[in-house]
């Protein structure tokens, strides 16, 4: 790619991104940002659809019968924490850092992933059907989002979802399934050893929580992770209790879809066990995938990721990239450096042109 096409994109991109932190777009109140990206695209003669607060275009260039290539990020933001110090809507330059809540979260991403678009959008012509979608809701997993569009795409054959990763590539994600839990008891005096201690009931299931492992292991992703991570039980001090109410985070592999392990749990608990939602599965890509395989050849870092992204509603094949580091998400003083941008703009490119799959 020409160096002048790169710092064009570059620039466009790091212009986008400060309009997009200098306007608000917590979850469900994405709309004036909705309105930023697809301006944008029009500005570059594109033609972007839009339903909700989400904004999605295809690039004409493409052969009949192509297989889909989805382009995918976010913009909405989580709310500013207590410790920022300085004002998270004011895109602030300083050097090669712009500061800004939802710059590295995934502001970055998003404007890397559209500037990329627009490149490839005027090749002749690319061996897959090219769709960038930038979707609301992820932050809350809400149903609003690129869930919401997916069966207005067609059949996508392969997703690229814009992420802070540092520019690895997360062939896997983890998925998310909390767990209600309920152990039931009698109650009864505690000073004349009646009724039946829900607590005592409950201590039996969280040691299992703590320490099963199930059998099958992902190469990537490791075991099912779980964690009792909230217990709430009694009214005073003498009453045995009756009821025992606790919370399990449970961090699924691509082994085991979301339905299948909350039957195993619940065939080796006595709790009542409710899920909050099956929905959020593990997700990734098959090692030998062409895009893996490119990937490999450009020297790029593979790895499985344990945070969730709007992945988990995909049901195709997809990974996770982008500029940024994930542990500056949600943080004071959120940031991105100008030069990983550019970085991102470059890799994401690189890594889709003239990529048959």
């Amino acid at each position: 790619m020409p160096v002048e096409d790169l710092d064009t994109l570059h620039g466009e991109a790091v212009e986008l991104l400060k309009a997009l932190i200098s306007t608000p777009s917590f979850s469900r109140e994405e709309g004036p940002t909705a309105d930023l990206i697809e301006a944008f695209l029009r500005k570059h003669g594109q033609q972007p659809q839009r339903q909700g607060h989400n904004v999605w275009c295809v690039a004409e260039n493409y052969e009949a019968a192509a297989p889909i290539l989805l382009l995918n990020s976010h913009h909405d933001t989580v709310k500013p924490v207590a410790g920022w110090t300085k004002d998270p809507f004011e895109p602030l330059v300083a050097g090669d850092t712009l500061y800004g809540l939802g710059s590295n979260d995934a502001g970055a991403s998003a404007v890397s992933l559209l500037a990329a678009f627009l490149y490839l959008s005027r090749q002749p012509k690319l061996p897959y059907k090219l769709i960038v979608a930038i979707t609301a809701e992820e932050e809350v997993s809400g149903q609003g989002g690129v869930q919401s569009i997916l069966p207005l795409l067609g059949e996508v054959a392969l997703a690229v979802v814009g992420e802070p990763t540092s520019l690895d590539l997360a062939i896997a994600e983890r998925g998310l399934m909390v767990l209600d839990c309920v152990a039931r008891g009698r109650a009864g005096h505690a000073a004349r050893n009646e009724g039946d201690n829900a607590i005592y009931k409950a201590l039996a299931d969280i040691e299992w929580f703590r320490t099963h492992q199930f059998s099958k292991t992902s190469e990537v992703l490791g075991p099912v992770k779980m964690s009792v991570t909230q217990i709430q039980a009694g009214t005073q001090h003498n009453v045995v209790p009756d009821e025992c109410r606790f919370v399990v985070d449970v961090r699924t592999n691509e082994c085991y879809r979301n339905v299948e392990l909350l039957e195993l749990i619940r065939l080796q608990v006595a709790a009542e066990v409710t899920p909050r939602s099956t929905r959020l599965n593990s997700s990734g890509i098959a090692p030998d995938h062409p895009l893996v395989q490119k990937a490999r050849s450009m020297g790029m870092a593979l790895y499985g990721s344990p945070t969730l992204s709007d992945q988990a509603l995909m049901p195709f094949p997809s990974v996770k990239l982008g500029p940024g580091d994930s542990a500056r998400s949600h943080t004071a003083n959120e940031y991105i450096r100008l030069s990983e941008i550019k970085a991102g703009i470059a890799r994401y490119i690189a890594l889709l042109e003239d990529l048959h799959f």
